[in-house]
C-alpha cells in the first residue's frame, strides 16, 4: 500500500524477468478485470533477449488442495508478439492495454 503503482510495476518486472525498466515510459490507463484486480500498466521500448530473462520463484500448492506445496518459477517462458498476436493471448480484460499503446504509438510517429 505505500509503494505507489509505477515503483510496484518496476519490482515486479524486475522480479519477474530479471530485467531492469529505464528510459521514457508510457503510462496506460488501469485496467479493471472481472476478478475485480486493478492492473496498472506502462510501455517501455526495450530491447530484452528472450533468452536472458530469469524469473523469480514462487510456491504454490499443486495439485490445488492437497497440501502439497512446491517451487515453481513465476514465469515460465517469455517470447516477443506482435500487437494482433498478443491481444490473442493476453487475459481478455488486458486487450485495451494494447489498443491504447497502438493508439498511443501512433502519435509517436
Amino acid at each position: 500500500e505505500e509503494e505507489s503503482p509505477l515503483d510496484a510495476a518496476k519490482r515486479e518486472v524486475a522480479e519477474e524477468t530479471g530485467m531492469v525498466v529505464s528510459g521514457m515510459l508510457i503510462e496506460l490507463t488501469p485496467v479493471k478485470l472481472k476478478s475485480g484486480k486493478i492492473i496498472y500498466a506502462w510501455a517501455s521500448e526495450a530491447d530484452f533477449n528472450v533468452a536472458e530473462i530469469k524469473s523469480n520463484t514462487v510456491e504454490i500448492e499443486w495439485p490445488p488442495r492437497t497440501g502439497i506445496k512446491r517451487v515453481i518459477p513465476e514465469i515460465d517462458s517469455a517470447a516477443w508478439f506482435g500487437l494482433a498476436e498478443a491481444k490473442k493471448r493476453i487475459n481478455e480484460g488486458q486487450v485495451p492495454l494494447i489498443s491504447e499503446l497502438e493508439i498511443k504509438l501512433g502519435s509517436y510517429k
